[in-house]
């Protein structure tokens, strides 16, 4: 009997500007799947809820926050679409904002179903949303990285919880 081809699960994680929060989300989860040795079995991106960073590379504090910790943010920004709605299993908001604004975006109930945010996936539950360290000091970044990898490490269990059923 041949083995049945497993679908990819694709998760997007979204922030507003795609150069803080979703990048260091992005490569986050993409080091966990590796390390897990399951990338064969995700597609990881992120995207921004504004356009306003299209094309640019993650913001250079968040990259050397991230790279003390050894990830590497390599994404250029880029805003969600429309087809995002269609072509991820999870968009995944950091904060009310980003879950308000991916809810009004979604195309059909369907896609509602997807929008989570990421906080849900914390095992820790100390904050309701990771905070946008932009405006802020290096602190700002390494909280926001600390309830990523939370979260990330949290969402990676449900995705395996829900496949061992």
């Amino acid at each position: 009997m041949a083995a049945k081809k497993q679908e990819k699960i694709k998760i997007l994680f979204v922030c507003m500007g795609n150069i803080c929060r979703s990048p260091a989300a992005e490569a986050v989860m993409k080091k966990i799947v590796q390390d897990a040795g399951y990338e064969d079995r995700f597609f990881i991106d992120s995207a921004g809820m504004l356009d306003y960073h299209e094309g640019e590379p993650a913001d250079s504090r968040m990259k050397l926050c991230a790279s003390l910790r050894g990830y590497k943010l390599t994404s250029l920004s880029r805003p969600v679409k429309t087809d995002d709605f269609y072509d991820f299993n999870l968009l995944i908001g950091m904060d009310d904002t980003n879950i308000n604004d991916l809810k009004r975006k979604a195309p059909d109930a369907q896609s509602l179903a997807k929008i989570h945010q990421m906080t849900e996936y914390s095992q820790k539950r100390q904050y309701d949303h990771v905070p946008d360290p932009y405006c802020g000091g290096a602190e700002g970044f390494t909280l926001a990285l600390d309830i990523i990898e939370d979260a990330c490490r949290g969402l990676m269990d449900t995705i395996f919880s829900f496949q061992d059923n």
